[in-house]
């Protein structure tokens, strides 16, 4: 199985290091023989408290710019949209890192036999190596069950002696309050810059070790064969009142509990999630390192076993990064080494927090998905304030970014992505994704409010257009720009088509939902089905693409790395075979994105990958899974934008789980674009949306045969131009799909082709 991470060398740069991760402590563990770096984060880490950002011009000037916007002068529009649009300040708060550990071995001789692993199976991270005659290890992991992250240090020798050990921590600009010892065995390292916290070392040895403290350094001095084990935990201000007892209360549980036990909870814990879902692309795993393998991938050999690894990496940083109780994944989803990250590390939700989770619910890692889901609630009360104040209307609303505290008011002062009415819009989709996937309806009563609250901002904020159709105003598609007839550029709009896209998509899961399980009054939710009736259709270019803006606009840039106007493509599924004059569109809008330089960051051909899937072409999806891993990821295997982004790791993910098994509007198909380099394989345990779980084998890039376990006892629909065989009895397929009724927690035996016709 390609479920490990492989090198021969130590990192030399901080994204090449190797990612543990227990939801909300992360650490990036850089492998060097004898003075390792272990650079540490914590979830909640962040740049300071809330504060109210909303722009009293708003509401004021609201009509104005529409006026400008529909008269098309954008020049007056954009000067005040840059007065009365943005927010006051204009930045949100940032996620910032904890520190850097550093480990100081000391021993004689140049480290030989160097070897530094990640298993993605058991979430461990280990480092070999020898120096002179001493063997030297080191075993890390970071618990969930337990709370810290627990580092074994062992030396062997034939000959005898000791071993030394020095641990400290930096790396915040020498911006601490203080680095102290409690007692002999631990070190405290405390910081009240933005959320305070603090983070514990506890060393412990055995019969023959001596541990103290001296001034800022930990010192652990031990036999040859004996182990030391450092225990890290941390906590900060916003989880705790006293963040330093918070976090020597874990510590010193972790500590009684002991090496053993705590590996052996973490292992248990991590295969629960990890275990489930399993994919074979019948690739061993090479044994060579795996900057190696990307290097030859670049030079154009081929190694399908890539593309199994990096769909078990995405599930192994889902697991590690997301966990129910923690914070959800921000642009580096835990893992960021700046004081000031790249656009702050936030949660940029006109995509990239919305890519993080794409795969979640198809990978059978339901519960980590609930991090972003319980983030929506955080974001309920400031939404409500920023939709009342900037726009006048009810419900809650949030522009493109959001942070720690769940802001909502319009993030940066760039005009092409500031002014983006629609996040909260989209994060309520994955209420909806959540239940299509699990069918837990007491969780769909718990969430119905949160999602009409969202549809009913738009109630109030839409407006008609000329041609009497309901369009946002004013409007943008993400981070692009047009170019009128007469050749002025601009940004804001009425109506782009991402906006609409999401709206019907939104009003859509109300409306579902509401037949679902209630639980919303009668008046919104006609007023609902009302609105979407009067959504303007999707329109067709003059170059055979889907338009992105209400008129047949010219991008000032064609290449463009976001492809907003196939939101229906994909995530959403309001464009497929069904729409042939749409479908085709999509597939041209691809085309000539790519034509002139698109897919050039890595979440962007993340995302490709996925509307290729969604166009059944499997050869592009390899091309593009080709793409992403020789031109968008480091030695790593972490997605480089550039610089690291994750979201291009989870989207990636995604894209190849889509390429292998779809269930798009109540119908399940598998292989629906298999790469032509597949020809044999397996998925097991993949989710399906209507409450299934599949598990299937293919060969000569045909389904041979699959089991389906329902969760909810929903009517299963299976797209086959042949009768299948349902544990031995024929079902026959008529237009192409074969239909059978399930029961609950009852499991399914499929057989196709000539098995089939045998029963």
């Amino acid at each position: 199985m390609n479920d490990r991470l492989y090198y021969t060398a130590p990192a030399k740069e901080w994204h090449n290091a190797l990612p543990l991760g227990n939801g909300r402590i992360g650490a990036m563990i850089w492998g060097i023989p004898l003075d390792e770096i272990v650079s540490l984060n914590e979830d909640s880490i962040w740049s300071g408290k809330y504060r109210d950002r909303n722009n009293p011009k708003a509401l004021a000037n609201l009509e104005r710019i529409r006026e400008l916007i529909r008269t098309g002068q954008t020049d007056e529009a954009n000067a005040l949209c840059e007065t009365a649009f943005y927010g006051c300040a204009e930045q949100q708060r940032h996620y910032m890192p904890l520190g850097d550990m550093h480990i100081h071995t000391e021993l004689e001789g140049e480290p030989e036999g160097y070897s530094h692993t990640l298993s993605l199976s058991s979430g461990v991270d280990e480092v070999s190596f020898t120096a002179g005659d001493v063997t030297v290890r080191r075993t890390s992991f970071v618990s969930y069950p337990d709370g810290v992250m627990v580092m074994r240090l062992q030396a062997d020798s034939r000959t005898g002696g000791r071993v030394r050990y020095s641990v400290t921590i930096d790396g915040r600009d020498d911006n601490y309050d203080s680095i102290r010892g409690v007692g002999r065995e631990t070190l405290l390292f405390t910081v009240t810059d933005g959320i305070p916290y603090t983070c514990a070392v506890t060393a412990v040895g055995g019969q023959s070790a001596a541990v103290g403290v001296s001034g800022n350094i930990l010192e652990a001095e031990t036999d040859f064969g004996e182990d030391v084990i450092l225990i890290i935990g941390v906590q900060t201000g916003y989880r705790a009142m006293d963040h330093s007892e918070a976090v020597l209360d874990d510590t010193g549980r972790a500590l009684r509990m002991g090496y053993a036990r705590l590996y052996e909870r973490h292992l248990q814990d991590h295969a629960a999630l990890y275990d489930r879902c399993r994919l074979s692309l019948d690739a061993s795993d090479s044994g060579i390192p795996t900057n190696e393998r990307l290097e030859r991938l670049r030079r154009g050999e081929s190694d399908r076993g890539l593309a199994e690894l990096y769909f078990n990496y995405s599930r192994y940083l889902m697991i590690a990064g997301s966990r129910p109780g923690t914070l959800p994944l921000n642009l580096q989803g835990i893992w960021n080494h700046d004081m000031w990250p790249a656009w702050g590390c936030k949660y940029t939700i006109n995509i990239n927090t919305e890519m993080n989770y794409w795969g979640a619910e198809m990978q059978n890692l339901s519960e980590c998905h609930l991090p972003l889901l319980c983030h929506i609630e955080r974001m309920r009360e400031h939404g409500r304030v920023t939709a009342r104040e900037m726009y006048g209307c009810r419900g809650m609303v949030c522009h493109h970014n959001t942070d720690i505290w769940g802001d909502t008011a319009p993030q940066d002062r760039w005009l092409p992505a500031t002014a983006w009415v629609m996040g909260l819009a989209w994060l309520c989709l994955h209420i909806y994704e959540h239940y299509l996937f699990t069918r837990d309806k007491d969780f769909l009563r718990e969430k119905i409010d949160t999602m009409a609250e969202a549809a009913e901002f738009f109630l109030d904020f839409l407006i008609e257009n000329e041609e009497g159709y309901l369009v946002t105003s004013p409007s943008l598609s993400p981070e692009n720009t047009y170019i009128t007839p007469e050749g002025r550029k601009g940004v804001l709009c009425e109506g782009s088509t991402m906006d609409i896209q999401i709206l019907r998509s939104l009003f859509t899961a109300v409306l579902e939902s509401f037949d679902a399980v209630g639980g919303v009054d009668e008046q919104t939710i006609s007023q609902i089905r009302q609105a979407r009736e009067k959504l303007p259709p999707l329109r067709v270019g003059k170059y055979g693409q889907i338009c992105e803006w209400t008129y047949d606009y010219d991008e000032a840039e064609p290449g463009h790395r976001h492809i907003s106007q196939l939101f229906g493509l994909y995530p959403a599924a309001s464009i497929t075979p069904d729409t042939p004059q749409l479908y085709e569109a999509a597939r041209a809008t691809i085309e000539r994105r790519l034509s002139h330089g698109g897919g050039h960051t890595g979440w962007s051909r993340a995302w490709i990958i996925n509307m290729w899937a969604r166009l059944h072409d499997g050869e592009k999806v390899g091309e593009n899974i080709k793409a992403l891993l020789a031109n968008s990821t480091a030695d790593s295997m972490l997605d480089m934008h550039p610089p690291f982004q994750i979201d291009g790791n989870f989207g990636g993910g995604a894209g190849i789980c889509e390429a292998l098994i779809q269930s798009v509007n109540g119908v399940v198909e598998l292989l629906p674009a298999l790469v032509p380099d597949w020809k044999k394989g397996s998925l097991a345990g993949v989710r399906a949306r209507g409450g299934f779980e599949l598990s299937f084998e293919w060969e000569d890039g045909r389904v041979i045969h699959a089991e389906v376990k329902s969760l909810a006892g929903e009517t299963m629909k299976l797209r086959s131009e042949t009768a299948i065989a349902v544990n031995g009895k024929v079902c026959e397929s008529k237009n192409g799909i074969c239909e059978f009724q399930t029961q609950a927690n009852r499991v399914y035996d499929i057989h196709f082709g000539h098995e089939a016709e045998d029963c």
